[in-house]
């Protein structure tokens, strides 16, 4: 675990938050970032565990898209940035395990965050602070007060694009199964259920608190949040199960299919009047 002094983080962070803050959903995806030679330039921030996280989806996917080109990547964990490294082996791309570095270089025009929920606004409101171009996973926010904050930071750089990452809004077999809705041949949809049916494996606590891994930058992966004792098995994906870095499998798993239930019933601004959520921990701690 890094030890380096990060004396004026939280600090920045929290002061990024507190002020006014710029959010704009457009369905260009950087339409006015080009690079020198045309290409978008991005930087990918949160590879995820094992380099084998959403962030590693996201490396690969505009890595192989035309117009764009992957030439930066961040991870808290130095042990992911040497996987990335091995796999890539592309002197051009440069390797950060501090975001904040990543935002200086003048050469990116946009990133990707994938990072844990609790600093998806934080370091969407720094990137665009940077002049940078954001698009972040879902959920957007940690909570609602963020994400309001990440809409008011996003208004004021209306010459920056914020897109939140929803994956079955680009697939293309989503779309046209709601196209085929929209012709009728099924009536009007009057009722939609979101529901998803997967094993996982335990999300107990751990007896004694263990310590991070000792390539991660523990500081500043907590972001504004204490450096808590770690008490999960891993690391870098059971966070979703603590209150201060996630949301929960509501969201987790939930925004894709709650986006899609509400997708379905056809009213982009429609919100449920009721909500019915059957769940629980059944003996996890």
């Amino acid at each position: 675990m890094s030890t380096a002094p990060h004396s004026n983080r939280r600090r920045f962070l929290q002061g990024s938050l507190a002020g006014a803050a710029t959010f704009a959903v457009s369905p260009r995806l950087w339409a006015q970032a080009p690079g020198a030679n045309g290409d978008i330039r991005l930087g990918i921030i949160g590879i995820g565990e094992k380099a084998n996280g959403r962030g590693s989806n996201h490396l690969k996917e505009f890595g192989a898209k035309k117009g764009c080109r992957v030439v930066g990547v961040c991870d808290a964990d130095s042990a992911v940035l040497d996987i990335v490294k091995g796999s890539l082996r592309d002197p051009a791309v440069q390797y950060y395990q501090d975001y904040r570095k990543l935002l200086e270089n003048k050469d990116i025009d946009a990133v990707v965050i994938a990072t844990p929920n609790h600093t998806h606004t934080l370091i969407s409101i720094a990137a665009l602070q940077a002049g940078k171009h954001v698009y972040v996973e879902k959920p957007v926010s940690h909570n609602l007060w963020e994400g309001r904050k990440l809409v008011e930071h996003a208004a004021k750089h209306p010459h920056l694009i914020v897109q939140h990452g929803m994956q079955r809004r680009s697939d293309h077999a989503w779309e046209e199964i709601m196209a085929y809705v929209k012709t009728g041949a099924l009536g009007k949809p009057v009722v939609s259920r979101g529901l998803c049916y997967k094993l996982r494996d335990t999300i107990g606590k751990v007896g004694a608190p263990v310590a991070p891994p000792a390539t991660v930058d523990y500081n500043l992966w907590s972001g504004t949040r204490p450096e808590l004792p770690v008490h999960r098995k891993r690391f870098h994906y059971d966070w979703h199960w603590q209150w201060e870095y996630g949301n929960g499998d509501i969201g987790n798993q939930g925004p894709h299919q709650l986006d899609v239930a509400r997708w379905l019933i056809g009213d982009p601004q429609a919100c449920p009047e009721n909500v019915l959520s059957i769940g629980g921990r059944f003996g996890y701690d």
